[in-house]
């Protein structure tokens, strides 16, 4: 469950970020911070991320495949930001957001409305959390619960993305 500012004593600013490269990761360099919706700025973080990726010729498995890695780091950087907190899955650690969100784009049509598409829907599965989504983000803890369930909304939207791209 995502914890939100108001829950800490010290909410975490640019100095705790840059006290250890993990936090600034974590928070999205600095997405996190924003105090209104951290998640969606956060997953704005992909775009700056992918664009360059894509112009190189990575997406689709191998963008996918690039996530693999992205995912562990996020377990490591995830949960040495939540125990510097004190908090599980704090609003502000957005790294999940933007490995998922990657995930989406791997398989997005690369024009406008295919990422606009990739990010509605990853959002939406991210906020709304359906089942299994739900479970997981109450029940697993560590950087690994931050970042599973995320994933696992990711894939919720890539179904969605096939679905409406195949029927449009």
């Amino acid at each position: 469950m995502t914890i939100s500012a108001e829950t800490l004593q010290n909410t975490p600013s640019w100095r705790f970020l840059l006290s250890h490269p993990a936090h600034l990761l974590s928070f999205g360099f600095g997405s996190g911070l924003m105090r209104k919706a951290p998640g969606t700025w956060g997953t704005l973080v992909a775009y700056p991320l992918f664009f360059p990726l894509l112009a190189m010729g990575v997406s689709g498995w191998w963008l996918l495949a690039l996530c693999l890695p992205l995912f562990i780091l996020g377990v490591y950087v995830c949960g040495i930001t939540g125990r510097a907190l004190g908090v599980h899955d704090y609003g502000g650690i957005v790294w999940d957001e933007v490995v998922g969100m990657l995930m989406v784009l791997a398989f997005a049509p690369a024009n406008w409305k295919g990422w606009l598409l990739a990010f509605a829907l990853f959002r939406v599965f991210d906020i709304v959390k359906p089942w299994p989504i739900r479970w997981f983000d109450q029940r697993v803890g560590g950087g690994f619960g931050v970042m599973v369930d995320d994933v696992i909304a990711a894939l919720f939207a890539l179904a969605a993305q096939a679905l409406i791209w195949r029927y449009l």
